[in-house]
């Protein structure tokens, strides 16, 4: 088993930034940059755990749920990479910490 915490770790710390960031900031496009994090993040956790159907893209649920949509779609994704069978790719963990780091950046938090 893979070790994700490195991933949880950084969305985690993001989703903090966000739940402590003014409403100002989160309309100002730090909620729109969470919030496609964690459809990117759902989306790849839906594809590993189930590869034959069409992954559901998560709703917007406003900028002050984003915060709780990541935390959950990067515990999701660090599950079904972490309990991934034996020969899955080690770069889907890296480039997903990648995206994280990214994101955040871009927040401007």
């Amino acid at each position: 088993m893979r070790d994700t915490s490195g991933l949880t770790g950084a969305a985690e710390r993001f989703a903090d930034r966000l739940r402590a960031a003014p409403q100002s900031r989160l309309q100002r496009g730090a909620a729109a940059e969470g919030l496609a994090l964690a459809r990117e993040l759902a989306t790849r956790a839906q594809r590993v755990e189930f590869p034959d159907r069409e992954p559901v893209e998560l709703p917007d649920a406003g900028v002050f749920v984003v915060a709780d949509q990541l935390t959950v779609a990067a515990a999701d994704l660090a599950e079904a990479l972490r309990t991934a069978p034996a020969g899955a790719p080690e770069g889907d963990l890296d480039e997903a910490v990648r995206l994280v780091r990214e994101a955040e950046a871009r927040s401007g938090l």
